[in-house]
């Protein structure tokens, strides 16, 4: 285990760790330094009242992750911490602090009917999740409740950690575990998410979840155009997913707000320079493509769910927003 560095940093916050994170499955750069900042925050639970989207409550335990995928929605949260790099979402990670406890205090707002989902903005299960534990945390505390609808998103096989808690969970509410997986390629998903677990693992985690009777489905997101749009990749992650037992898939095109654009950008011109002219031209004024492109991807989706037998995501229940709508709002109430 590295040394810890000590320093107050403000009020409220300090550097209490800077590390090289190798753990089994996951890549991690020689020489990429993170820092851990502990938050003491006052709220684990944000309120969503817009009815565009899934669920009624987030949590996300980390601000910023590790996982460092170039087309990253949430990059600009950083923002609200006053950190204008755009390699700080990847390499400054806040740890909010007191998850559990607070989650305690909190739940009694939570009513019937009312959906909570883990990991809209952040993997809760990002490199810094084996140290810290602020996921496993909220889940001790979601295994002391009955009658909860549970949704959690993450790229990451570390989720097969709290299998046990998990499945304490899922005795008393309603679970539902949505892992991403953007291309079986293994090559290409260490380009797009340079940090997070390989396809595979993500796969194998998917088999071992359902074995264990979660409801535990794939979210093919985003869908890159020139990238991972071809049908036959779409079947063959389709198809992957199938074979690891998952009971639904969902797909959506990449949307491109600012404070993604200034990664996403730079990274295809250097690795796929041939398809800077497409992009500039389908995204210019706009951050989402048309919706003769989403129909088209939603087709695909549903005939290669049908042909090998998976459902369609509810995201813990019936409603489903597009996921511009979802990421536009969860934005909109990352200040917690």
């Amino acid at each position: 285990m590295s040394a810890f560095l000590f320093s107050q940093l403000g009020p409220g916050e300090r550097l209490i760790g800077i590390a090289k994170l190798a753990a089994e499955g996951e890549a991690v750069d020689e020489g990429h330094n993170v820092e851990y900042i502990t938050l003491e925050n006052r709220s684990v639970l944000a309120r969503c009242n817009s009815p565009r989207v899934p669920f009624t409550w987030t949590i996300n335990p980390y601000r910023g992750c590790e996982f460092a995928c170039k087309y990253c929605y949430a990059r600009y949260t950083h923002e609200f911490m006053e950190l204008r790099d755009d390699a700080d979402f990847e390499r400054k990670i806040y740890v909010k602090q007191h998850t559990g406890w607070l989650l305690r205090q909190e739940l009694r707002k939570v009513r019937k009917g009312e959906s909570i989902a883990i990991g809209t903005a952040t993997d809760p299960y990002q490199p810094a999740e084996r140290r810290f534990e602020m996921t496993r945390a909220i889940l001790d505390e979601f295994a002391r409740h009955q009658g909860l609808e549970i949704g959690l998103v993450t790229k990451s096989n570390l989720v097969l950690r709290d299998l046990e808690v998990l499945k304490r969970i899922a005795e008393n509410n309603l679970l539902s575990i949505h892992i991403t997986v953007t291309t079986t390629n293994a090559d290409l998903a260490r380009t797009l998410d340079p940090r997070a677990p390989r396809p595979d693992l993500r796969l194998l985690a998917i088999q071992k979840l359902t074995e264990a009777g979660i409801r535990t489905g794939v979210n093919v997101c985003p869908v890159l155009p020139g990238i991972t749009d071809q049908p036959v990749e779409l079947e063959k992650t389709i198809k992957a997913a199938a074979e690891a037992g998952a009971a639904y898939v969902h797909a959506n095109p990449l949307f491109l707000k600012p404070g993604a654009e200034k990664v996403f950008m730079p990274f295809l011109e250097e690795k796929f320079p041939q398809l800077v002219p497409m992009y500039k031209k389908r995204y210019e004024g706009r951050a989402y493509l048309p919706e003769e492109y989403h129909k088209r991807v939603s087709a695909l989706v549903k005939k290669y769910g049908e042909k090998y037998k998976l459902g369609l995501r509810n995201m813990v229940k019936a409603r489903k927003p597009s996921v511009p709508q979802l990421a536009e709002e969860q934005l909109k109430m990352f200040g917690t």
